[in-house]
Formats: C-alpha cells, sequence, structure tokens
C-alpha cells in the first residue's frame, strides 16, 4: 500500500469516525433528553454514583436523588429503588442514597436498598429479583440523561418492557466525556447480548 493509499484510507475511516460519533451524539442526547408525557410509576431506580470523601452524595448524585424527591412529592412514583455499590471512597452508595432521600423527608418503608448495584448491568438485573412479580409495573429510571438510553435497554433486557426515563437536572462540563464513553458503552453492551 502507497503512502497516498494509505492516506486515503484514513481520511476515510476518520470521516466515518466522525459521523458515527455525530449520530451517537445525537442519538444519546435525543433519548437521554426526552421524557414521558406521563412518568407514573409504581417504581423508581435511582442509580448510583460516587460518594464524596466526606460521606456526601456528589453533586452529580444529589441531582438524581433530587429528581427522584420531586416527582415522590408529585405522587408520580411510589416505591424508590437506590441502587450502587461499594465505591472506591469506601461508602455504601445504596445506603448514603436511602439516608438522603429520609433526610429529605421521604418514608423509609417507601425506600428499597440494593447494595450490589455496582454497576449499571448489575443494578438492571438486580432489579428482577428486587420486584420478582412486578414486571409489568411501570418503571422510572432516573440518572444523568446520558446514562439513560444504555440504562434503558438494560432493565429492559432484564426483563422489564414498561420502562421510563427521567433525567437528573443536573449539567457540568464532565459530560462531554460521559457522551463519548456512552458511544461505545451502548454498542458495546448490545453487540455482547447479539
Amino acid at each position: 500500500m502507497s503512502l497516498k493509499q494509505f492516506e486515503v484510507k484514513l481520511i476515510s475511516l476518520t470521516k466515518i469516525f466522525f459521523f458515527y460519533l455525530l449520530v451517537s451524539f445525537g442519538y444519546i442526547l435525543y433519548h437521554g433528553l426526552t421524557e414521558a408525557k406521563e412518568l407514573k410509576s409504581t417504581f423508581a431506580l435511582v442509580l448510583g454514583n460516587k460518594v464524596e470523601l466526606n460521606g456526601k452524595p456528589s453533586d452529580r448524585l444529589q441531582a438524581r436523588l433530587d429528581r427522584a424527591v420531586t416527582l415522590y412529592r408529585e405522587d408520580l412514583i411510589q416505591k424508590i429503588i437506590v441502587s450502587g455499590g461499594l465505591g472506591k471512597e469506601g461508602f455504601d452508595e445504596a445506603k448514603v442514597m436511602k439516608e438522603y432521600l429520609i433526610a429529605n423527608g421521604l418514608n423509609a418503608n417507601q425506600i428499597i436498598e440494593d447494595n450490589l448495584g455496582y454497576t449499571t448491568e448489575k443494578s438492571a438485573d438486580n432489579l428482577k429479583e428486587i420486584l420478582k412479580s412486578h414486571e409489568s409495573e411501570p418503571i422510572l429510571i432516573i440518572s444523568q440523561y446520558y446514562h439513560l438510553p444504555r440504562a434503558s435497554y438494560l432493565v429492559k433486557r432484564a426483563g422489564f418492557n414498561n420502562i421510563k426515563t427521567s433525567y437528573a437536572r443536573y449539567i457540568e462540563i464532565r459530560d462531554l466525556y460521559s457522551i463519548f464513553r456512552e458511544t461505545i458503552a451502548l454498542p458495546y453492551v448490545m453487540i455482547l447480548n447479539l
């Protein structure tokens, strides 16, 4: 292969890659930021995220929890499942999430802890075990907008068909990295399940 042929192939591959990124970014933004008109659901699944070294939810995680509090107070959800694992900071994400919700006026009996949801896939799989006979009930997934397309796919793969999503009202510059990561993670989990 000559240098010229190599350059042509490299330019073609670069164009294909950037086209893929553009389409993926658009898909993730559209599906992540689009909420159903009717959010009322029996259960909400709030996906975990970083807990700070002081034991408080990170801003990202707090935004997810605040969204759950808002929807609960608006009587749009009845029970909240908080799903997270033991983070590298040494805190049980689900426990911290439950404590935050209780501190914000929610009844502890309305909150279910999933302490083994250390990945999105594990959270989705655990949901099947937690809800058992409630698979037909509406499930509302709460996370960052860029995370919702993959989370929805995994929850659907776990056997739930009545899935709705609501995004945390929090945006940061780090979202650009996270959206890029999701352009790889979403097709990866789909390909693994072919």
